[in-house]
């Protein structure tokens, strides 16, 4: 264990011991690594605790620069671990550099089986002991990070001594085709905003398009297509998305001695946006988030998407229409077009098949709660349906939402402090 400092903080790496397969708690163990937070003057304060959980899934906690957006706020009364989910980050990471030491593609899938939420709940619950004595903590979870607090909520509600839920309320039952044939008409509204804001993007993206599906460019092994051009769409349920990817698409092109070609400029930014060699647990977990009981995930992003047909890149290039980029879905061809992602297309194949996931909610218990939690939900989320947030909302007994247009859904990034403020009002009953 080791601490050092930034400006206005002290900081200590952790590392924890948890079973592989909680059910099996002498079997196999794996690390999982959190970064101890304390505000400098008072790092030597016994103070309640504050566990991060991050969206995703697959993304390690946000490595934060001193007292930067929420945690200077978080600091003033709590001692805060960013957790790095397993999987993610320094917790025994899970990559297709790493992955084959678990033997084939069938022992790939029953491994990473074992890196939802339900398995993330019971690192926390063993973290949580080792750290507190015993004492209940408060959570904060930011999109997949308050899916894994409703599953805490639903599992382990004794560790618990109040919950933030930011832009993270799921559904409690919804298959993995309900959530994406709700998320496409968001998306889609999401890019005619775009396309409102920035009309000249309409004909640049069409143009674009048009090269990918000539051309086929590579960049640094990654296949660039038209699919996955319109993947950047996933820019666009952020605050400033809209205009990091009109900033982008303005790079496209430049004149060369044998014409106007695809710039090194854009290749590189859409190859840098559209990998997975970061996160690959996003998009081999992506679906399996959802899953619950006997019934198959089945690329359900991508079986849904035939029913939107506007979202066709080559029928909108055939016509006059615009071409519509996605949001957050993955589908089989990430799989083959990404260096980082292809060794794992048959695992991500067998995950997709499976069919016996457990159930991460209880309704019984949710409707039971005793726990004080509050809710930020976006309007119009496009990563989190928001009908079925409120849904959710009004399932588990006594939480607070706070339902707001002012954020995108990185709104605790964005509104940071503010943000955290309101939900703590909420959450002790002082709004």
């Amino acid at each position: 264990m080791s601490s050092y400092r930034q400006p206005g903080v002290v900081l200590t790496d952790r590392r924890f011991t948890v079973p592989l397969d909680h059910s099996d708690p002498g079997g196999e163990q794996i690390e999982v690594y959190g970064r101890e937070a304390a505000a400098a003057s008072r790092a030597g304060e016994e103070l309640p605790w504050l566990v991060y959980l991050e969206g995703g899934p697959g993304f390690g906690a946000r490595r934060f620069v001193g007292t930067e957006a929420w945690l200077g706020r978080a600091l003033r009364e709590f001692r805060v671990l960013l957790l790095d989910q397993r999987g993610t980050g320094l917790s025994t990471p899970a990559n297709r550099q790493t992955l084959p030491l678990r033997g084939g593609p069938r022992e790939q899938a029953d491994y990473l089986a074992h890196f939802r939420s339900d398995s993330i709940v019971r690192d926390c619950e063993l973290i949580r002991l080792q750290l507190t004595g015993g004492a209940p903590w408060t959570v904060l979870g930011q999109s997949f990070g308050g899916f894994c607090a409703v599953r805490y909520l639903s599992a382990a509600p004794e560790g618990l001594k109040e919950v933030l839920i930011t832009g993270g309320l799921p559904s409690l039952d919804a298959h993995a085709d309900d959530v994406y044939r709700a998320a496409y008409p968001r998306i889609e509204r999401k890019v005619a905003a775009h396309y409102a804001r920035y009309p000249q993007d309409v004909e640049r993206a069409r143009a674009i398009a048009a090269y990918l599906a000539e051309h086929r460019p590579e960049s640094a092994g990654h296949r660039l297509t038209p699919e996955g051009f319109q993947s950047l769409g996933i820019l666009l349920g952020t605050g400033s998305g809209s205009h990091q990817l009109h900033y982008l698409l303005e790079n496209a092109f430049v004149r060369t001695p044998h014409g106007t070609e695809l710039s090194d400029t854009f290749q590189e930014a859409m190859r840098s946006a559209a990998s997975f060699a970061g996160h690959p647990l996003y998009a081999l977990l992506h679906e399996a988030i959802y899953g619950q009981g006997e019934r198959a995930t089945d690329w359900a992003a991508e079986r849904v998407r035939g029913e939107f047909p506007q979202f066709d890149a080559a029928t909108a290039l055939k016509g006059d229409g615009p071409v519509l980029f996605t949001g957050e879905t993955i589908h089989p061809w990430h799989f083959d077009v990404d260096p980082a992602l292809r060794p794992l297309r048959e695992t991500a194949e067998l995950l997709a098949r499976r069919t016996d996931w457990p159930v991460l909610y209880d309704p019984e218990q949710l409707a039971a709660n005793e726990v004080p939690v509050a809710a930020a939900v976006y309007h119009d989320d496009m990563y989190v349906d928001t009908a079925d947030s409120l849904r959710t909302a009004a399932a588990i007994r006594g939480l607070r939402t706070w339902v707001t247009n002012e954020y995108e859904h990185d709104g605790v990034r964005a509104g940071g402090p503010r943000v955290l403020d309101r939900l703590l009002s909420l959450v002790r009953d002082e709004a």
